[in-house]
């Protein structure tokens, strides 16, 4: 994770995100670096537009969340229901008994 950490901090500061950079970035960060997940690391966000990514992980995040709210309204209503229904079940049974 760390390695993704490093190159999202030289890509927030402008800068290339290449093996030495990355090595620098985390060994500054007391990283002991393993060069070929810096190798690996690198060439896996060589095609990438971060910004991109950034922005449509940013619309994930933020509709789980808008979701959520109808969610527990709805969880709100169902133990008024139970309890409408448990009193209408124990009515009908007194009058069988009545």
């Amino acid at each position: 994770m760390e390695y993704l950490y490093g190159a999202m901090l030289l890509h927030r500061a402008g800068k290339q995100i290449t093996e030495e950079a990355l090595d620098k970035v985390l060994t500054a960060a007391g990283v002991t670096t393993d060069k070929t997940k810096v190798k690996a690391t690198v060439a896996a966000l060589h095609s990438v537009d971060i910004d991109k990514v950034i922005k449509e992980a940013s619309v994930m995040t933020a509709a789980p969340a808008a979701s959520a709210a109808p969610a527990a309204k709805k969880e709100e209503k169902k133990p008024e229901e139970t309890k409408a229904t448990e009193e209408e079940a124990a009515a009908g049974l007194g009058a069988l008994f009545g």
